[in-house]
Parts: structure tokens; sequence; C-alpha cells
């Protein structure tokens, strides 16, 4: 199997706050909104972010079992200086998101970071690592 991942799609008890929260509050374009259903967003080469209606997912998946909230995962967004990452932080709540740990020196590495919750419950981290480079093409470079 290649070393690549072209979706990463999360269960969404409530896809209308979703919406709000990444089409209305944060700007960002869908590649595809279906009412109802799913929600996706183009969130790097090659890589879309969906949000698919929790009711929607278990019917893909065929199971009858609810889909429990998402829980041990961070999506993560870097930025340049550990101000951005403070701004970053106020955008996301003035967008919706609630603040699980405000905008800090990190314990681990010389990060500096803090962290949100979106309407779902999914954890974003905004972080600035001085250690990493991101380059023009989406790749990340440690040390």
């Amino acid at each position: 199997m290649d070393q690549r991942l072209h979706f990463l799609t999360f269960a969404t008890p409530d896809l209308d706050a979703a919406r709000a929260f990444y089409k209305d509050g944060l700007g960002w374009d869908p590649t595809m909104d279906v009412p109802g259903e799913i929600l996706f967003f183009q969130i790097a080469p090659g890589l879309m972010l969906g949000l698919f209606h929790a009711e929607k997912f278990n019917q893909d998946l065929g199971t009858s079992s609810p889909a429990q909230g998402v829980s041990g995962v961070t999506l993560s967004h870097n930025v340049g200086s550990p101000e951005e990452v403070a701004r970053t932080i106020d955008a996301l709540v003035a967008a919706g998101a609630s603040v699980v740990k405000p905008a800090q020196a990190g314990a681990f590495g010389g990060i500096f970071h803090g962290h949100v919750k979106d309407p779902n419950g999914i954890v974003w981290e905004i972080a600035h690592n001085p250690g990493w480079k991101i380059n023009n093409d989406g790749t990340v470079v440690f040390g």
C-alpha cells in the first residue's frame, strides 16, 4: 500500500453546526456540500477533510451502533509565531470553538500551542514549533 492518505472523515452529530463553523466561521470553501449528508473541504494537496452526518456515517459502515465522539485525535495547524497561535485560537473561538487549552509553552520539544474543540468535539491544536519547517508544497521537515 502506498504511504499516503486522501480523506480524513469524521462522523458529525450536527452537520449544520460543522458547516457554520468551517464554512461560515472560518471562511473555508467546501469542495462538496450535500445537505443532511456530508461536507468536504480540500485541506492539502491530495487530502480532503470529510464531515459525515453521524447517522449516514453509520449507514455507510452498515452498523446500527451509534458513532461515538472523536477521541485521542487532534487536527494540527502550524503557524509562524506564538502570537499567531493566540490570534488563530481567538478566531476559532469567534467561529464557535471552545478552548481546551489556552495558548502556552508546551511541555515537549520547544513548541508553543493551544487546543480548541470545534462544535462537534473535534480537537484542533494550533502550534508554533521553531524546530519544524513546512515547505511550500506542504511537506513537513523536522529539525
